[in-house]
């Protein structure tokens, strides 16, 4: 008897209380185009598609760059907030 598995391809991450359509909606999934698996992250907006696409190899470089890129947009709004008290 052939064996079988089960493959979840993609994952919806929304807002509480926001349908799976809204803009706001980010997909990440599986895709292969026959050189192996990747993932790609995609948000239906109202001009089309966007997406990333990201192999296994270059995961950690990118999740790094978007890591300090948050850090660097929390460091620029605790020193603009802190600027806006000082007026």
């Amino acid at each position: 008897m052939t064996q079988y598995r089960t493959i979840t391809k993609a994952l919806i991450v929304l807002p509480a209380g926001e349908a799976i359509f809204s803009e706001l909606a980010t997909t990440v999934s599986i895709d292969d185009e026959a050189a192996g698996p990747f993932v790609v992250v995609s948000q239906d907006a109202r001009d089309g598609e966007q997406k990333i696409s990201l192999c296994h190899e270059e995961w950690p470089a990118i999740r790094e760059a978007i890591e300090r890129q948050l850090a660097m947009c929390l460091e620029i709004g605790v020193a603009q907030a802190q600027a806006q008290e000082e007026r």
